[in-house]
């Protein structure tokens, strides 16, 4: 028997990118996912701002941005919102990069280039994981 589909359309997301390329790919593709609350933040000064105020179930974080980096940004998610789930999205790889992300508290690490089936599969587990544990 299959499981059920997530019902993508109760889960708020937040993309934290300085590009805005990326962000705009990330967020065309959610919505055609049929995720209907994406949010988007340029830098880790305005994710923060706007985690508190969305209250997102998901954060896609980039590593790399000017001022708070990733790593910093996921550091403050994880010790004030702890119920919100982060999912890194950068294009760094390295084995103690990964390492230290997850010791932070990320529920997911994708390397790019991303598709779409791999962020979606990625935010359903991290979903799926906070209702376990809600």
């Amino acid at each position: 028997m299959e499981a059920p589909k997530p019902d993508h359309k109760a889960c708020k997301l937040l993309l934290v990118d300085d590009n805005a390329t990326t962000r705009g790919m990330l967020h065309s593709l959610l919505v055609a996912e049929g995720f209907t609350s994406v949010r988007e933040a340029g830098d880790g000064d305005a994710g923060l701002k706007m985690v508190a105020h969305f209250l997102p179930d998901v954060v896609c974080l980039d590593l790399f941005m000017p001022g708070k980096s990733g790593l910093e940004v996921l550091q403050e998610i994880h010790a004030n919102f702890p119920s919100v789930g982060v999912l890194m999205i950068t294009a760094t790889s390295d084995r103690e990069t990964v390492e230290a992300c997850v010791r932070a508290g990320a529920l997911g690490y994708i390397v790019k280039p991303f598709n779409a089936a791999t962020v979606v599969a990625a935010i359903d587990r991290i979903m799926a994981r906070r209702k376990h544990a809600g």
